[in-house]
Formats: C-alpha cells, structure tokens, sequence
C-alpha cells in the first residue's frame, strides 16, 4: 500500500497571493504578539542538528590537517550543553541529531574505520538522550560501505539505540541512493517503515570545479537533486513506499525543477514512478534548513504539501534562531507555521507523541 500523502497545501493560494504575504513580512512581525510567541516558545522541533562525538571531532581535525582545509566553525567546540543552550534561545524543545556529511563517515580512503565510528556515533547520541532527557532524537548514521554491515547497523541503530530514524548521505563516492547496490538496505528500511534524513555532500566529480566557491554552496544543493533524480528513475520511491525521506535544504534545487524532471522523464523508464514523478515528490518531507527566506520557501510550498515540510535549523553551521524568525513572519497562515515547527515531525516520530 502507497504512503498516504495529506493533501493540505497552500496550492489553494495562488503564488501571486503568497508572495504578497511574504512581502508583508513587517506587518506579519506585528501580528507576532508575544501571546503568540508565548504560544511558540519550547516547541519547535528540529530535524537537522548536528552532533559531533570527540572521537569523530578527533578524526575531523587529523582529516583535515591532512589536506590542509580550514576548520570548520563550530564543529571542534561543539558539545551536547552548546546544542541545549542554541535550542533554549532559539525555542526548540527537541532536536533529531545527525552529522554532517562533510568527511562523513569515510575519513580513509576506502572507508575501512567507518562502522567503528558509526558505533561510536550510534552510542554517543544514545547516551546524550539519556543525559537530558526530551530535548535529543536521534538519526542513527549508516556506513553504507558493504550491504551485509550496513543491514547489522540498522539492527543496532533500531533494536539497541532506538533511534528514531537514519541518516544518511547523498552520495558514497559517487553513488547515489537509487543505486541498485542499496536495494536491500532499502527494503529493509521499508520493513521497518524507517524515517531517513538525507544530508548533502559534494560529489568527487565536482566537488573543486569553480575555484574559490566551496562545495557547500551550490554543489550540496545541487547533490541533493541528483540523489532525488536517482531514487525516481530506480523506482526507489516507488519500490519501498513505507521509507519516509526528509531532505535538506528544502530538497536542495528539486523545488525549482521538478516540473522539468517530470516533463523530461523518460518514457521507458515510466513504470518506475507508475504515480508519476510529482506524486513521489510531493509525498517526501523537507526541511526548511538554508531554505526559510522568501525566494526558498515560496518555490517549496508551492510545490510540497505543507504538511511534508518541517523544521530544520543546520546548527552549528546556520542560526536556528534566525530559521526560527523567518518562519515566523513569512506570511504563512499560523497552522501552516504550527505544522512546520512541529506537528508534521510530531507525526513522524512516535517518541514525540503526547
């Protein structure tokens, strides 16, 4: 049976409506009371917030002495308390943690250390949920390296941890997940009616191609769309509809070419999405991480259901306070911003429930 896709939208407005609203935004921040506000606060919950156990931090800084790239702010002297102090300020009562995917989880070549580091991730993250008790969930990361390992790390991410979902990246050098390799990881989440975090990384095709602009800034967004184009075309969304995929960034570049990708699709390869290629978009969830400014958001909700939309800050590499006040006065009807903040990850997560 096909996951059912609520069809609340803000497809009923049309965009010239929105755009107005988001560009009656001052006046949107005077309807902000602080009753309503009061209402908001401690609520929020945020899918896309970043942890770094020492020993991952430990691998960072010898990966990236060994190439000579610049640090990273905010990942050498994060810690569980600095996460607790961002949400308190930014009223978020719980954040689902998962990494970045910038080295990810292969700092060798040929990723050999990495299911040691996914066990390490796995019982750190368990260990900060016990240690304050509400405010952390968990996307357990996945190695992805071999089939037979990466089914075992489900099991202990599901059976030991209970975690509330996977995080995993878009590529493994230069796979993406529709690959056919992935068919039994897939069906195994599918199984599990699993929640997977999707977080971008640079492709080694073109991770360096402009000089002076970092991967993060286009490239990750662009990544994003390639692993959505590759999870259509397979048939991954259609195969295991029970998977229940949050991508970042509002789904990266996907919003803004969607309706190209179903017009281009290919013909042969049509009984992959026998819904069509929109219905398998539109029945994904996003996260509105790097995507909560008008131009962002507009081109989402104009696309996504609003009720497959949740919240995402990206912290330590983005405010979530300042994710926070975007959403709140972009002009979007108060339910929508309900749905956002919370409900729709209320629904996803059963720990979160009551």
């Amino acid at each position: 049976m096909l996951f059912h896709c609520p069809t609340c939208n803000l497809g009923s407005a049309s965009r010239r409506q929105f755009l107005r609203g988001l560009a009656a935004a001052g006046a949107t921040a005077m309807l902000a009371s602080p009753a309503v506000r009061a209402q908001r606060a401690n609520s929020l919950i945020d899918t896309h917030h970043h942890f770094y156990p020492p020993g991952y931090q430990t691998q960072w800084k010898e990966w990236e002495a060994a190439r000579k790239i610049p640090a990273f702010p905010g990942v050498f002297d994060w810690t569980p308390a600095k996460s607790i102090e961002v949400m308190d300020k930014a009223g978020i009562r719980t954040a689902v943690v998962s990494l970045a995917s910038t080295p990810g989880l292969w700092f060798d070549a040929g990723g050999e250390n990495a299911g040691k580091t996914v066990r390490e991730c796995h019982d750190f993250a368990a260990k900060m949920r016990q240690d304050f008790p509400g405010r952390f969930g968990i996307f357990a990361p996945l190695s992805m390296i071999d089939v037979d390992v990466t089914l075992k790390e489900i099991d202990y991410a599901f059976d030991a941890v209970k975690a509330d979902g996977v995080n995993l990246q878009t590529n493994y050098g230069d796979k993406w997940l529709g690959d056919s390799a992935y068919a039994p990881v897939f069906e195994e989440l599918d199984r599990r009616k699993a929640v997977v975090f999707v977080h971008p990384t640079a492709p080694q095709c073109c991770a360096n191609l402009l000089p002076h602009v970092p991967a993060i800034t286009t490239e990750f967004l662009f990544d994003t769309t390639r692993t959505i184009h590759s999870l259509l075309v397979n048939g991954t969304f259609s195969r295991f509809p029970n998977v229940r995929f949050i991508f970042s960034h509002g789904g990266g570049t996907m919003s803004v070419l969607a309706h190209r990708i179903a017009r281009l699709f290919p013909k042969e390869l049509a009984p992959q999405v026998p819904n069509g290629v929109l219905y398998e978009l539109k029945r994904q969830y996003y996260d509105i991480a790097s995507a909560s400014d008008p131009s962002s958001l507009s081109a989402l909700v104009n696309l996504i259901p609003s009720s497959q939309i949740v919240f995402g800050s990206d912290f330590p590499f983005l405010s979530a306070k300042a994710t926070a006040s975007d959403l709140m006065h972009s002009g979007l009807p108060g339910k929508t911003v309900e749905a956002i903040d919370r409900d729709n990850a209320v629904r996803l997560f059963a720990r979160m429930r009551g």
